[in-house]
């Protein structure tokens, strides 16, 4: 589902997993590690064991480059992404969150199988904190031109 709903941010890319000393020379390291949501924790109960997490993996990922964007897709994305920015010593803008960018390709996957058009005539958008508190921009979203 994640790639389906993904699809309206990408071009083909060549996407590879590997260990940390493949970090060097990448153009763009994507972080997704961290302990699972639980039945009944919120993205924000898992602060704690990723943060753990984060502090282990990131220091040996910048022992291996200094180069590239680091992208951070773990929960909760946007307090990981600030951790991150802060263990790396990278500078800001090279430290980003996928925040709602998943949950707003979801929102036109949807829209879009729901009008049956493609996602590419859809444009709407989810904003705020990825997690409980964000919200459907619906004063935003059209559908082929139409608000």
């Amino acid at each position: 589902m994640d790639l389906n709903h993904g699809a309206a941010f990408v071009k083909p890319v060549e996407i590879k997993s590997g260990g940390y000393q493949d970090c060097e020379g990448a153009g763009v390291i994507i972080i997704a590690a961290g302990a699972n949501q639980k039945p009944g924790e919120t993205r924000l109960d898992l602060v704690l064991k990723n943060t753990e997490v984060f502090q282990s993996i990131i220091p040996r990922i910048t022992e291996n480059t200094q180069e590239g964007v680091l992208l951070v897709v773990s929960n909760p994305v946007d307090i990981l992404t600030y951790v991150s920015y802060k263990l790396s010593g990278f500078p800001r803008h090279r430290v980003i969150g996928s925040g709602t960018v998943l949950d707003t390709s979801r929102f036109r996957f949807l829209l879009s199988e729901h009008c049956q058009l493609n996602f590419c005539n859809i444009h709407a958008y989810i904003i705020g904190e990825h997690g409980d508190r964000e919200v459907a921009a619906w004063n935003l979203t059209n559908i082929a031109g139409i608000p």
